[in-house]
């Protein structure tokens, strides 16, 4: 089975969504799951040296205010679920063009979820900026990728064209929104839904896995 992540890794939903996830798939530990993580930035436009987080929250909520209330109530969802938040510690808004390529990159070393959790954790848990590579070359290392193949990665622009398409495919398909989880290419689930809302399509996938397998597997 296979589940597409659409999301930014500057989303605290997507954080959430990420753990209500993993909170369904503990109640189907026998259950084969292949996590791919897509691209979906919230800013593509966003300037290469991102900015500074309160005026990008006075201009996304209308004013700072409005801004408290908003990553209020995300703070107390997030708190509920036991995850660690510290959105006050965050001081830039990053373009996160070159995250998205890391965690593209580690993908070929099976190391995409590793270095999607090391990135989330950076931003909203140590409230680093994801958008330096610094930042990126540290967490590049601790998920376990060679240090110096990342620093010559990021320094080119591989995959910036296909991270390019990819986001484009998403909108084409109507996805407007992230986090957004795609089961098998078939079964959407947008947002960051209680993990009772993944258990009908992680069954339906698997059911539709388990018979394409008795389907293509001769009888003994």
């Amino acid at each position: 089975m296979i589940v597409e992540i659409y999301s930014d890794l500057i989303c605290p939903w997507c954080y959430i969504g990420k753990h209500r996830l993993e909170r369904a798939l503990s109640d189907r530990p026998r259950l084969p799951l292949e996590r791919r993580w897509q691209p979906y930035e919230l800013n593509p436009e966003m300037a290469p040296g991102g900015i500074d987080r309160v005026a990008y929250l006075a201009t996304k909520f209308g004013g700072i205010e409005r801004a408290r209330q908003v990553y209020g109530v995300i703070e107390e969802t997030a708190a509920r679920d036991g995850i660690p938040l510290k959105l006050d510690g965050i001081r830039r808004t990053p373009n996160t063009l070159s995250a998205h390529r890391l965690v593209r990159l580690a993908s070929r070393s099976g190391l995409a979820d590793r270095m999607t959790n090391l990135l989330f954790d950076a931003y909203f848990v140590q409230s680093l900026d994801i958008g330096e590579q610094d930042v990126l070359l540290a967490k590049a290392a601790e998920a376990g990728l060679d240090p110096d193949m990342a620093r010559d990665y990021l320094a080119g622009t591989a995959d910036i064209a296909a991270i390019r398409a990819t986001e484009s495919v998403a909108r084409q398909l109507g996805i407007q929104a992230v986090p957004c989880f795609i089961f098998n290419r078939r079964y959407a689930l947008a947002g960051a839904q209680e993990p009772t809302a993944f258990m009908p399509l992680l069954d339906l996938a698997a059911e539709e896995v388990d018979a394409f397998t008795q389907r293509v597997t001769p009888p003994l």
